[in-house]
């Protein structure tokens, strides 16, 4: 008897623990973050997006074996009971030119104060859910086939979550 996995949904998630003395300045993101939003430009090229983003793709690379390509990435703001919509990365009827992954990073989000609501299907069982907890400094990748919401924020503060996504070779 043998198997074969035709498919899989994959998720990472965890902390963005970076090495003494190249911490990512996450206020500098929320400024990128405020930019972004305010003039809806192209999201900018700054130190601390690329080390997160070289953090998270060389990681990936290393502990999973596959490579990580930056697409597109986009910043958003949630204020006090704010929430997402259901959003989808890839583009149905563009699947060639969709991005394979999307990540969410906690720029500066409070504490329990959001989770991010992942949609999913295993076969015939329909209407699946994950939840995580998105706090500071926490990121969840996964396929960006998946539905996916970001839940009321809870705080009193804003909270600024990062999205980026990657082509997979």
């Amino acid at each position: 008897m043998q198997k074969k996995v035709l498919s899989e949904i994959d998720i990472y998630f965890g902390k963005i623990e970076m090495p003494e003395g190249f911490e990512i300045d996450r206020e500098k993101l929320c400024v990128d973050i405020l930019l972004f939003t305010n003039y809806n430009n192209e999201f900018p090229f700054s130190k601390s997006w690329d080390m997160l983003q070289t953090y998270l793709r060389e990681h990936i690379n290393l502990k999973y074996n596959f490579t990580l390509i930056n697409k597109k990435t986009l910043g958003n703001i949630y204020y006090p009971n704010q929430y997402s919509h259901s959003l989808l990365q890839v583009d149905p009827v563009d699947l060639r030119h969709s991005p394979d992954y999307v990540m969410l990073y906690g720029v500066n989000v409070g504490k329990n104060s959001c989770k991010v609501f992942i949609e999913y299907e295993d076969n015939r069982r329909k209407g699946r859910s994950w939840e995580i907890p998105l706090n500071d400094n926490d990121f969840v990748m996964f396929p960006s086939t998946q539905r996916y919401h970001i839940t009321a924020n809870k705080s009193e503060q804003l909270n600024f979550i990062l999205t980026s996504t990657y082509e997979f070779i």
